[in-house]
């Protein structure tokens, strides 16, 4: 192994607080891997959840592995070193379990390239009695799991802290009896919320289209999403403190899940229902916060929904700490909060109207008007805060040319309206190309046509670009139509993902389609029929699937449907 590597491992724990380390041989070697840099990983709450759930049992040791920086690949690659975890500096392959947080559809030609680095057989079917488990949860894995399902043994689908603990017990206990690496998965596929692909057969026909899904003898006909009920019982807060990570807060979650009913937000639907952390916990977690001095960085669906943020606000700027956080709601945030951010230091407010047009937001059911977008920017021009960003999404369902203007339009009278209060301060677009995904009432429509929706953000750039202060930032089409197929893809997708690694990567994405014979407009432009089998079908999120096709024709006749509330029970998961 090549000396400076492991060195760099060494110095990068010795900038660490917080970390787990363990005499080697006491414990189960369980590396816990992000598809993505360290850099990035470590502002990844989920990961700092997961890390301290499996330390604190007596019978498991967690180690961090992360994808290495571009340029040190070469260097791993050259000297025949495989990717090591941080804590101990041991090659990947040397764990017996390995377990991915994914978040993002991009981040699986990482994950494959982490194994292939760190010496682990790609293929889930080629792995022996000596070889790894590979898990992996996170949102990807718990939403639509198929495209990664020829390199990943097991699933968790839902909410770590209530499967993983139950997936050990059962792993430990296979170990003990004896049981070969397929009885292994088997029991392991008991656990509820573990999927084990491997025990469920995907048939197709012949124009390629999924007809049915078997499952085998002893697996379970469903797998149902887990989720915490009470979230005071497990705290979820920074574990690992450093300074070199993207968003270098001490991260603490107020709330989880949405009830919103945004229709083409997964998360949205998957983590019904809203759960809220009371404030005294909270409170706790900031008080282990000021040891480290940190910024607070609050996170949560929308922080602005948490019923008691003005006084968690001035809890935090109470103790002398500043504070950021994840996202807010236009229609619910409050004075206090904005003007919190600002003395934290916040220099540009985000708003996340989505679309332009009252009747696209109608379409998606966002909740938002303009009167809440105003007021917001007038919150902001109050608190010292003089720049603003919009998230905005294009290619929606139903989109029409004139909910572009609205775009522009919106834009320009938002700007005119910082101006009229003296503000000279800059308008960010962020402009992202609309995906479609699993358990949404849109996995039934088509992605809008890439040529045409690369003509209107081209057209929303020219339009917008002339205006001083506006900036028009935009996320690549080409790997948004990457994902697009990712998102709803099948097993042959997930054939089509490990070409592409062979290839080189995401930029083969493409190529390998086409070498394996499926067309990426078949899977991207097609509109799904409203009985189609789609590859998550055995994964059940607690809601009816008639539930979701009723949302889809609301949105088609722009009818609202109100947020979630006490005793109700439209959608099943209560």
């Amino acid at each position: 192994m090549d000396w400076e590597l492991k060195q760099e491992l060494r110095q990068q724990l010795a900038e660490e607080q917080g970390y787990y380390r363990y005499p080697l041989g006491t414990r189960t070697k369980f590396a816990l891997a992000y598809p993505n840099s360290y850099f990035l990983g470590m502002s990844n709450l989920g990961l700092h959840i997961v890390y301290k759930l499996l330390n604190e049992r007596d019978d498991t040791a967690c180690e961090r592995v992360f994808l290495p920086e571009r340029k040190k690949i070469q260097q791993y690659e050259n000297t025949h070193t495989p990717v090591m975890s941080v804590e101990s500096q041991l090659p990947l392959y040397d764990f017996a379990l390995i377990g991915f947080v994914v978040s993002f559809e991009m981040d699986y030609f990482n994950l494959v390239k982490i194994l292939e680095l760190g010496k682990v057989k790609l293929r889930s079917g080629e792995r022996g009695e000596k070889d790894p488990i590979v898990m992996a949860g996170g949102p990807c894995a718990t939403f639509n799991p198929e495209p990664l399902s020829q390199v990943v043994d097991v699933f968790i689908i839902g909410e770590g802290e209530v499967i993983m603990p139950s997936l050990m017990d059962a792993y430990h206990e296979a170990r003990a009896q004896g049981l070969s690496r397929q009885e292994t998965l088997l029991r392991l596929a008991q656990v509820p919320g573990v999927y084990v692909p491997s025990l469920y057969e995907h048939r197709w026909d012949e124009e390629g289209r999924l007809r049915s899904i078997e499952a085998l003898p002893g697996a379970p006909a469903k797998v149902s999403r887990q989720w915490v009920r009470n979230l005071d019982e497990h705290p979820a807060h920074t574990v690992v403190v450093t300074d070199n990570t993207e968003f270098n807060f001490y991260l603490i979650e107020t709330a989880r899940g949405c009830g919103r009913h945004c229709r083409f937000c997964m998360a949205g639907y998957c983590f019904r229902k809203p759960r809220n952390r009371s404030l005294e916990v909270i409170n706790r977690q900031v008080q282990e916060a000021l040891q480290h001095r940190k910024r607070i960085g609050l996170m949560g669906a929308a922080i602005s929904d948490y019923p008691e943020i003005d006084e968690l606000c001035r809890d935090i700027l109470g103790e002398g700490l500043s504070m950021s956080v994840a996202s807010f709601r236009a229609d619910s945030v409050t004075e206090e909060l904005v003007t919190s951010l600002a003395q934290s230091g916040l220099k540009t407010l985000t708003i996340a109207p989505e679309a332009g047009s009252v009747r696209m937001r109608a379409v998606i059911n966002k909740g938002i008007e303009e009167k809440h977008i105003f007021n917001t920017v007038e919150l902001g021009l109050k608190a010292g805060i003089k720049n603003f960003k919009l998230y905005i999404m294009v290619g929606l369902p139903f989109e029409q040319d004139e909910d572009i203007e609205a775009i522009i339009d919106l834009a320009n009278r938002v700007k005119d309206y910082m101006e009229a209060e003296g503000s000279k301060g800059t308008l960010t677009l962020s402009v992202n190309p609309f995906i479609p995904k699993p358990f949404t009432p849109f996995q039934w429509m088509p992605m809008a046509d890439k040529k045409k929706v690369e003509q209107k953000l081209k057209h929303l750039d020219k339009s917008l670009r002339k205006r001083k202060h506006i900036v028009v930032n935009v996320e690549s089409p080409k790997e948004a139509y990457v994902q697009g197929v990712l998102a709803r893809g099948g097993r042959n997708i997930g054939e089509v993902l490990l070409r592409a690694c062979e290839m080189g990567g995401s930029k083969a994405f493409k190529r390998a389609l086409k070498e394996m014979g499926i067309r990426a407009e078949g899977e991207l432009y097609r509109q799904r029929e409203e009985d189609e089998l789609f590859p998550w079908e055995r994964l059940d999120m607690g809601f009816r699937r008639d539930y979701l096709y009723g949302e889809l024709k609301l949105a088609e006749e722009l009818k609202p449907t109100l947020p979630c509330f006490d005793n109700c029970h439209r959608c099943g998961v209560c």
